[in-house]
């Protein structure tokens, strides 16, 4: 039997598979790390798995994740969305992820991709914690607190430093499995 994070144990099989193959994965991707990010501003004050249970209504709701797209939406677009069940109904998260999406364009646009301006904030390597339990790990750091600061100085929502802090750990940016957890040594391989 696999040693796993204390968070995902004894829970729904989803939760399980997204510890397993996604969480602390290093994205460079930046469809992925659009995804994440709307995500990641949708679960605020709510549980992760919450969201995860409503991710493939988050997936038909943003376009797939086309940023674009998403940057396009106008105000009827987000009338719809509030009626959409298969996503969190609230209309500051709703703006704010089409608002991300057009920041996150301006990023692209300056720096030729997400990935790259998110990755510099890491010295463009995953950061290996030693956690020995999950008290240990922190909700913000140094890092989270200026990628965040950042962000918001550019004019996106929904980013404090708790919530970028989430984004990093779950997109690679910072490796916070426990040292006994499975995931924890595959990840940390070069």
């Amino acid at each position: 039997m696999k040693t796993r994070c204390s968070w995902c144990v004894n829970t729904f099989e989803e939760y399980v598979r997204y510890h397993d193959e996604e969480w602390g994965v290093p994205v460079h991707d930046d469809k992925k790390h659009f995804e994440f990010l709307v995500l990641e501003s949708a679960q605020a004050g709510l549980s992760w798995a919450t969201i995860l249970k409503k991710r493939e209504g988050y997936r038909k709701a943003f376009a797939n994740f086309d940023v674009e797209t998403v940057a396009g939406y106008g105000p009827g677009m987000v009338e719809d969305l509030l009626q959409d069940a298969s996503i969190i109904r609230n209309r500051a998260k709703i703006e704010a992820s089409i608002n991300n999406a057009q920041r996150f364009m301006e990023i692209q646009k300056e720096f030729g991709s997400f990935d790259k301006y998110i990755w510099q904030f890491v010295g463009g390597k995953p950061i290996i914690n030693q956690w020995k339990t999950m008290k240990g790990v922190p909700v913000t750091t140094k890092e989270s607190d200026e990628l965040s600061k950042d962000l918001k100085k550019r004019g996106f929502k929904f980013v404090g430093s708790t919530t970028i802090y989430a984004h990093m750990q779950a997109i690679g940016l910072v490796n916070d499995h426990t040292v006994d957890c499975f995931r924890y040594s595959e990840l940390k391989k070069p």
